[in-house]
């Protein structure tokens, strides 16, 4: 505010009375006073040429709906004959359909009379013919049921005669197998005693064998039980001392990447110390260099003050 005031007072003892802005405004308002009337001239000219523009449209829609007319009245004219020549067609064709429907009717009538009378041809037919076979069925059937009754009585009496010769030779086999059996009875006997002995002493000597084998086996069974422990007791003694040392190298390894994870982090750390650091002295900089503006500010103020 104190320079805009200070620049009026100014201005006014430079230039005098009549200021520049003032000027400025007046020669501003001749321009726009020579313009206008420019301008003005010009739009009478395009009114005119608006107007005759007009006149000549409004005769274009005046001849072309005086065409329009003229198209629509010729256009009703052929639709009204098309529709004439329309119905002519469709009276035409339902004359025609009608006369081969009535030829239709009257086929339709004979193919149906023709049809039952062959119906009546056949059903005759089948019937003339089921008759002819149902009499020489009945005699064919007549004729296997004799045959079958001889046959069943033929049957009947070789069945007996047989049955007859089967018992006699059943009865002297059964009486001389009835002998066999007790020569084989006695037979089995004497040989189940002589086995009985046999298999006794054999059992003996088997039960002596299993009883040396038993023990045999006992400390056989002794000597692999101690020696898998051994073995078993070696392997796990192997498979802890890996596990061992699995871990303790697990343990490195977690200590290690603690290490790394610690380092990595007092890394992040000190660069963003050094970000901080580089901020810090980027704003002492900064407002080192606005004071020093400021300064050079108020200097020319006070320059410009001391010769105004």
């Amino acid at each position: 505010y104190l320079a805009r005031k200070f620049f009026c007072l100014w201005a006014k003892k430079t230039f005098g009375q009549v200021l520049p802005s003032k000027a400025r405004c007046f020669y501003d308002q001749k321009i726009l006073q020579k313009t206008f009337g420019e301008w003005k001239e010009q739009w009478t000219v395009c009114r005119e040429r608006k107007l005759s523009l007009r006149a000549d449209n409004h005769y274009r829609h005046l001849l072309l709906k005086l065409i329009f007319k003229a198209w629509r009245s010729y256009v009703c004219q052929q639709q009204g004959k098309r529709n004439k020549y329309y119905i002519a067609e469709s009276h035409a064709k339902k004359q025609t359909m009608l006369r081969t429907w009535q030829h239709w009717l009257i086929y339709v009538g004979v193919q149906r009379t023709k049809h039952g009378m062959q119906s009546v041809a056949l059903a005759f037919r089948e019937r003339s013919c089921l008759r002819i076979s149902w009499a020489v069925w009945r005699r064919q059937h007549y004729q296997k049921c004799a045959g079958h009754k001889m046959s069943i009585l033929a049957l009947q009496h070789w069945a007996q005669s047989l049955q007859f010769r089967a018992w006699l030779q059943w009865q002297e086999l059964y009486l001389y197998s009835q002998s066999e059996k007790q020569k084989d009875t006695r037979a089995v006997t004497h040989h189940q005693h002589w086995e009985l002995r046999r298999c006794m002493g054999a059992w003996l000597g088997y039960l002596n064998l299993n009883r040396v084998k038993k023990c045999q086996n006992e400390l056989a069974q002794e000597f692999h039980r101690s020696r898998t422990l051994r073995r078993c007791f070696s392997d796990w003694q192997r498979s802890w001392e890996c596990r061992r040392r699995m871990h303790a190298h697990q343990r490195d390894l977690e200590k290690q990447a603690a290490r790394i994870a610690l380092w990595r982090v007092f890394a992040h750390w000190k660069h963003y110390v050094v970000l901080c650091v580089e901020e810090a002295q980027q704003c002492e900089l900064a407002e080192k260099h606005y004071k020093c503006h400021l300064l050079v500010l108020q200097k020319f103020w006070n320059r410009w003050k001391s010769r105004l």
